[in-house]
């Protein structure tokens, strides 16, 4: 059985799917930069749960460094490459651009190349992300909607690397399969995301920042639904050359019943709020329509928040021992 390479193992999505396709009985080959963007002890502790499982093997590399990855790519030869590493981030790109153009543009052609030399060709599978549907206000977001105005340089660098992969299919015949994720959460999640951030600053008393003064709207996907998803695309028998899927929870939540979801099962009678003008490079809303990708794979997304959120807090709770 020829391995599946997933970049980012360390990371949020990319652990779980790790460890879903070792539970299979797959061999999975992980490699992971482990930056600094967040607590780098997070990562280590999620690689380190996957470290000694049969069938794993870690390598600690940077997408950017393309010798390696060819060198890893020619002595494994994987049946598909799940490309999930990246800088990730909407405001973090405000700041740090640079970042961006290294991480996202730069490794997702290294990438490319190496998929287009490698013997036998892979299929790739790589993330893009609700962000490319800009200030969009048309809900439920369809794969065939225009995503040519993007609010952020994050949102910019993920519709470039769709434009990269129709181009590499087209002239090279690679499949590439882009998956558009929305609002992604459960244990293991990251810090800098909403869920882990208000859930800690409700436990230290401190004031939840609330931006668009709480009128917010956001498809929030359980990670066991996503990596649901993304493994019925590695395993799918037959998928197009070259396509882009959403992949959410196909409902669109208020943000402010998330945060009372939260507090009741934080045991917090009333949450404190601090509420903010919308920040740059954020949207009102998201709404993923799932039906294309349900026709091609039979997704189909089992977790409300009811029942997402208590399980990422019994998860938080464990690891941080509060």
């Amino acid at each position: 059985m020829q391995p599946i390479l997933i970049t980012g193992t360390a990371g949020f999505i990319g652990f779980h799917l790790a460890r879903h396709l070792l539970a299979q009985g797959q061999t999975v080959i992980g490699v992971d930069n482990f930056n600094d963007y967040y607590r780098v002890q997070l990562k280590r502790d999620r690689h380190d749960q996957l470290a000694n499982s049969v069938g794993y093997r870690g390598y600690e590399m940077d997408v950017c460094d393309r010798p390696r990855l060819e060198q890893l790519m020619a002595e494994r030869q994987p049946a598909c490459v799940v490309h999930l590493a990246a800088q990730a981030g909407v405001r973090y790109s405000l700041l740090h651009p640079q970042a961006y153009q290294r991480a996202n543009l730069e490794g997702f052609l290294n990438i490319l190349e190496c998929c287009r030399h490698a013997r036998p060709t892979p299929r790739l599978i790589y993330a893009s992300s609700s962000s490319v549907y800009g200030g969009s206000t048309v809900l439920p977001f369809t794969e065939d909607q225009r995503v040519d105005a993007p609010l952020s340089l994050y949102a910019a660098t993920k519709k470039a690397n769709e434009l990269m992969a129709h181009s590499y299919s087209h002239l090279f015949g690679l499949q590439t399969i882009g998956l558009r994720f929305f609002t992604v959460y459960g244990p293991w999640g990251r810090p800098d995301m909403a869920m882990w951030l208000f859930t800690e600053a409700m436990l230290q008393q401190r004031a939840i920042p609330v931006y668009n003064y709480g009128d917010m709207h956001r498809d929030f996907t359980y990670v066991d639904d996503i990596v649901a998803g993304v493994t019925a695309c590695i395993q799918a028998a037959t998928l197009p050359r070259c396509e882009i899927f959403n992949i959410g929870n196909n409902r669109s939540e208020r943000l402010l019943d998330l945060i009372h979801l939260l507090a009741q099962e934080l045991g917090i009678a009333e949450p404190k709020m601090d509420l903010l003008p919308m920040q740059d490079g954020d949207v009102p809303a998201t709404y993923a329509s799932v039906e294309r990708l349900h026709a091609a794979v039979g997704y189909a997304p089992t977790t409300p928040i009811a029942v997402g959120v208590p399980k990422f807090v019994r998860w938080y709770r464990s690891y941080h021992r509060v």
